[in-house]
């Protein structure tokens, strides 16, 4: 209990440093992986068991071999008795016959140590002791270890025991350990006339024993090592349906819904897959029939706008009332036309046939790009006079698309003369264009939302009527050339977005 105390103590703490390390390693991109984490506490639960079963092992090889020391040593005193009671019978009778009783005792007892130590071989590490009259007298070897030679401590003892004992006496050196023995004393009526040990020294049996044993903890260390090889191979084997799981999903995507996991077997990663398919199934319907609804109304729709606004241009107007009421059904009818154009645009986003790549020379593009912002508003507009050579491959006509709608929403949001800033950049292996307004800015808050489609920013005037699609245009065009934008924005100062593309465009 003693032991187990200060042990009991220790364990909330060295649970919580194990749990520590844990979380470390959760932060490893290779613990992160399944079949890393099944290794690993595969691992972990066999050196538990390990460390748990080499004590027990040990423990018991030791006993089991005390256990089988102490019957051999039992057996060699069984034997001895029996010449000892042959040796007394005969002395018995002799003495009898001579009349000198005590000398015949005396003579039976050196008449059976002798005859035992002649005629008997002790086991390893066993020594045959036999003393007569408290003095030693003879053993079965021709000298003893120095730990129970004559005049040693427990030589003595032995010398003066009367009665039967048996015990074990650690030693202070490694060549002995500890001696075990069994001691029985011979007496008469009157006196203890001899005392006949059984002594074994542990150290080399043990030595053996342990030997072995740790023979035994490198075969288990290294059945440990090919079993974890072996856990890690059938852990990757039993995981490949994940893989492929996790490379149909990377493969699918809003303008490719078609790819399926391969099903193979019928166990529940098979039915997993089964479930998945069936579900990309109806979420492939479900894109189509809203593709094909937007597609449909789009150029449904712009068949009667198109009538509509031709019999209202070629119609007579004979009152100042009815040409404002003809201006301004033409101007919704405009800002219709533009909302449908859009929506066709944001669903052919979703196609694989929605960029037509070419090599761009981007000093002249960028030039391009800067004297079509000019035409959209009176504005001060700016070029950054950084300079910029080289190319990139990419959509020109989207690229153009997606900036004209940055450099149109900053118009709308800033008034006459405000200062509107264009510039690129290189950026490594990437280009940025970017386009910084003075207007209001943008809530943090609303940042995130801006780009959706038909989102407008809250509590705030816009001076535009537009349908709340030009940035969600944007962000299909930068999301389709494999790029990102970025926007940085404080209320009050104004908003920079910068589109950040690839110089070399790869298709997927």
């Amino acid at each position: 209990m003693k032991i187990l105390k200060p042990l009991k103590a220790k364990i909330p703490l060295l649970w919580q440093n194990f749990s520590a390390k844990i979380e470390r390693l959760n932060e490893l991109r290779f613990y992160r992986e399944t079949r890393t984490r099944i290794l690993l506490w595969y691992l972990i639960l066999m050196v538990l068991s390990i460390a748990i079963a080499i004590p027990l092992i040990r423990y018991r090889l030791i006993t089991d071999l005390t256990k089988r020391v102490e019957t051999d040593m039992r057996e060699e005193l069984e034997e001895f008795e029996e010449e000892l009671i042959e040796s007394l019978l005969e002395s018995s009778f002799e003495s009898n016959r001579d009349k000198t009783a005590t000398g015949g005792v005396n003579q039976g007892v050196y008449s059976a140590f002798d005859e035992f130590i002649s005629t008997n071989r002790a086991e390893d590490d066993n020594y045959f002791i036999t003393i007569v009259n408290g003095l030693f007298y003879k053993t079965n070897t021709p000298f003893l270890p120095k730990a129970i030679a004559p005049g040693s401590e427990i030589m003595n003892h032995w010398q003066q025991i009367a009665t039967e004992e048996e015990d074990e006496i650690p030693i202070d050196d490694p060549k002995v350990g500890s001696i075990l023995y069994k001691a029985e004393p011979i007496k008469t009526t009157e006196k203890v006339i001899g005392v006949f040990v059984v002594a074994h020294l542990t150290a080399g049996e043990r030595q053996e024993v342990l030997s072995s044993f740790h023979t035994v903890v490198q075969g288990l260390l290294l059945t440990i090592l090919l079993a974890s090889i072996m856990a890690w191979l059938a852990a990757g084997r039993i995981l490949a349906p994940l893989r492929n799981f996790s490379n149909t999903l990377k493969s699918i995507s809003e303008s490719d819904l078609s790819q399926r996991i391969q099903i193979r077997g019928k166990g529940e990663l098979a039915q997993l897959g089964r479930t998945f398919n069936a579900m990309m199934e109806r979420i492939e319907d479900s894109f189509a029939t809203q593709r094909n609804f937007i597609n449909d109304a789009g150029h449904e729709l712009k068949t009667p706008i198109t009538i509509i606004r031709g019999h209202l241009e070629l119609m007579d107007v004979s009152t100042p009332s009815q040409q404002e009421t003809i201006e301004l059904t033409i101007d919704e009818l405009d800002r219709m036309n533009r909302l449908v154009g859009d929506l066709i645009l944001l669903t052919k986003a979703e196609r694989p046939d929605f960029l037509q790549i070419e090599t761009i020379e981007l000093s002249s593009f960028v030039t391009e790009l800067f004297s079509k912002m000019q035409t959209l508003g009176e504005r001060n507009w700016h070029l950054n006079n950084q300079i910029l050579s080289g190319k990139m491959t990419g959509d020109r006509q989207r690229i153009t698309q997606a900036m004209i709608n940055l450099a149109n929403n900053a118009v709308q949001h800033t008034v006459v003369d405000s200062l509107i800033i264009f510039g690129a950049r290189l950026e490594g292996s990437r280009v940025e264009f970017w386009l910084r307004d003075t207007g209001n800015g943008i809530a943090a808050s609303e940042q995130k939302r801006i780009f959706d489609r038909f989102a407008r920013i809250r509590n705030t005037r816009r001076r535009s009527s537009g349908s709340g699609l030009g940035l969600a245009i944007v962000k299909a065009v930068v999301d389709a050339h494999q790029g990102e934008i970025n926007l940085q924005s404080q209320l009050g100062i104004g908003s920079t977005f910068t589109l950040i593309l690839p110089l070399e465009f790869n298709e997927k």
